[in-house]
Formats: C-alpha cells, sequence, structure tokens
C-alpha cells in the first residue's frame, strides 16, 4: 500500500468521521498527513495513532473559515513537511430544516464552511498542488473535494445544504478544466448517509426527521468513504476520476 510514498496531503475537517479515516487511509499508503481543523485535542490523538502505525501527521489547529487561518494551514503544511500533493476538502457541516423557520445564522454557517472555506484553502493549495504534478516523485497532484448526494438531487428541507454542495460541484468541475492539462485531478466525491457526527449538530426536531428517514437503512460509515479518496488519489498518473457517488445500498434517493 505503499503507493503514495513521498507525497504529503493536508486533509480537513480531520478530528472526526470522514476527515479523520481520510487522514488515516493517506498515512497507511505512504503519505505524510497534515491534519486540519478546530478540535486540537482530537488532532493530536490521531496524530499519535498515525505516528504508532509508522506514519507522519503535522497537526494543525485551524477554522477555514477565516481566510487567514486556511491559508496559513496550507503554508505550514508546506514548511514543515516540505511539499504538497494531495488536498482533501472535507470540513463541511450540514444544518437542515424548512426555510421558513431556519435560522439564518445557521445558512452563514453552511456557506462559510462549505463554499467560502473550501475556496480559501483551495486556492491557497493550487500553486503548490501545480509544482507537485510538475516536480513531484508522481508527477500528478489532486484535489478531493468532498460534496454530498445533495450536490445533486434537492429535497424540502435542506435548500441551502443543496445550494452549497451544488456549488462545490460547479466550482470543481470549472477547476478541473481549468488544470487537468497540467496532472492536477479535482475530484468530486458524493456521499450518501454515512454515520458521522454530521447529522448531530441539527436541531433537536431536525435531528429527528433525519434519523426517522434513514430509520431501517444500514449506513455507510466513515472508512468506506476514505477508501473512495484513497482510490481516487492512487489511480495511475493518466487516469482521473472526476466524479464519485458513493450511496448505502438501501439508499433510494
Amino acid at each position: 500500500m505503499g503507493t503514495l510514498q513521498g507525497t504529503v496531503a493536508l486533509v480537513t475537517g480531520a478530528s472526526s468521521g470522514i476527515g479523520e479515516a481520510a487522514a488515516l487511509a493517506l498515512a497507511e499508503r505512504g503519505a505524510a498527513v497534515a491534519i486540519a481543523a478546530r478540535r486540537a485535542d482530537r488532532l493530536t490523538d490521531l496524530a499519535e495513532r498515525i505516528g504508532a502505525a509508522g506514519g507522519r501527521a503535522l497537526v494543525i489547529e485551524a477554522d477555514i473559515t477565516d481566510r487567514a487561518q486556511a491559508e496559513a494551514a496550507v503554508g505550514r503544511t508546506v514548511d514543515e513537511l516540505g511539499r504538497l500533493d494531495t488536498l482533501v476538502n472535507n470540513a463541511g457541516v450540514m444544518l437542515l430544516g424548512p426555510a421558513l423557520d431556519a435560522p439564518v445564522e445557521e445558512w452563514e454557517t453552511m456557506v462559510s464552511v462549505n463554499v467560502m472555506g473550501l475556496l480559501y484553502c483551495a486556492k491557497a493549495a493550487l500553486p503548490h498542488l501545480l509544482t507537485a504534478a510538475a516536480e513531484g516523485p508522481r508527477r500528478v497532484a489532486d484535489m478531493v473535494n468532498v460534496s454530498s448526494v445533495a450536490g445533486r438531487v434537492a429535497r424540502s428541507g435542506s435548500g441551502v445544504y443543496n445550494a452549497t454542495k451544488h456549488a462545490v460541484g460547479a466550482f470543481s468541475e470549472a477547476l478541473r478544466q481549468e488544470v487537468t492539462g497540467r496532472f492536477v485531478r479535482i475530484s468530486l466525491v458524493e456521499p450518501g448517509a454515512v454515520e458521522t457526527e454530521l447529522a448531530g449538530h441539527n436541531r433537536p426536531e431536525v435531528y429527528e426527521t433525519i434519523t426517522q428517514r434513514f430509520e431501517g437503512v444500514e449506513r455507510l460509515q466513515a472508512p468506506d468513504i476514505a477508501d473512495t479518496i484513497a482510490y481516487i488519489v492512487t489511480r495511475p498518473r493518466h487516469v482521473a476520476v472526476n466524479e464519485m457517488l458513493v450511496r448505502p445500498t438501501q439508499q433510494q434517493g
């Protein structure tokens, strides 16, 4: 599994869920991993686990909705680990509920994290990814943007979340066209229902609705999506996986 030896990855939202699992998966395949999130204690624990398994991890406490912190996370990755070959834009939040009763602050949070935070990290990382593609050990670099099935299908009660994830898809495809000729691959991963903390941040009545909707469905686990990310970034140089939708077998929509 050493196909990422000599490379460096930065994973945002790495303190739990898909981000944590992705960091472990990339480290297992040989990448040095910078792990960024707001919860430093969880990042420290993750870094210790990666180190115990023979990997290398850099803890970066950062709130990517702050442009300066997002840029600093990329800068520290390059300064302390030497380069940047892979960016996994995973940090995100899902706050659902009917528009009429929704606190506008929830909308602002989703736009700040899901859209602006991702854009800040992408913009800061691009020059380094282009350098890695031109000069790196694999002569290819990757940006993986974690979206959602909500980026494809709009549903009642999730309009603003849908809007943010559609934005991620549009940005990813446009950016792909700009840089794919220089061997920077832009990939979009769209998970369906995953057993993570994501839904737990909703208001109680909204969380109950989400729980009922997926009652009886065996949800995906974070390592399932991490495997998807690892598959994407370990393809040969001439292969670009532009988009991957992953749903639980029982999820109908």
